[in-house]
């Protein structure tokens, strides 16, 4: 299925701060349809994930979730990814914790789904074009609307910290050295 074939849902979930989100998400052995593997070039997006939400985003193509959208739910999803960088580009040539936004951002009214992930790490500089890959191993929630910026912002943070508490199980540790990142 195109991307042209399927159009956002017509009422996004609206998030309700007051309810209390778990700290750790999915089960303590990674479950189907996970591990999930992507990879490509990481491209501009729409430059407000610095900006407005202080989570910069590194963008997967398109191609690279063309074929993942009939089988998983938008939302944020969790697990690990890997900027290959070249020779003396930096010592963040390494697997790390990741978050990723899979959907529409009905915030921001998106008319294209996208694919950002925020790897959890400070890397100091953008990587556009360098190759990202990733394992995604799990779901954390389903995409929300929101009223405020900083209602938004304020899940991303938890999104981020579920996630790092999520992939400390040993289950989710041994994708760290999956040959996939090699």
């Amino acid at each position: 299925m195109s991307e042209q074939e399927y159009t956002a849902p017509p009422t996004p979930i609206q998030h309700d701060p007051r309810v209390n989100r778990p700290s750790i998400c999915g089960a303590d052995e990674v479950e189907p349809p996970y591990p999930i593997y992507m990879k490509g070039p990481v491209q501009h997006g729409f430059k407000r994930g610095s900006k407005d939400l202080g989570c910069p985003t590194a963008n997967l193509p398109d191609e690279a979730i063309s074929e993942y959208t009939k089988l998983l739910q938008t939302g944020v999803h969790f697990g690990y990814a890997r900027v290959v960088l070249g020779p003396g580009e930096g010592e963040s040539d390494q697997v790390l914790p990741m978050v990723m936004s899979l959907g529409w951002n009905p915030y921001y009214k998106n008319e294209k789904r996208t694919a950002e992930v925020h790897v959890l790490h400070d890397f100091g500089k953008d990587f556009y074009g360098k190759e990202l890959r990733i394992v995604m191993l799990g779901f954390i929630r389903p995409e929300y609307n929101y009223t405020s910026l900083e209602s938004l912002i304020n899940d991303i943070e938890t999104d981020k910290a579920v996630a790092r508490r999520s992939v400390e199980r040993p289950a989710y540790q041994k994708f760290l050295k999956d040959p996939f990142f090699q």
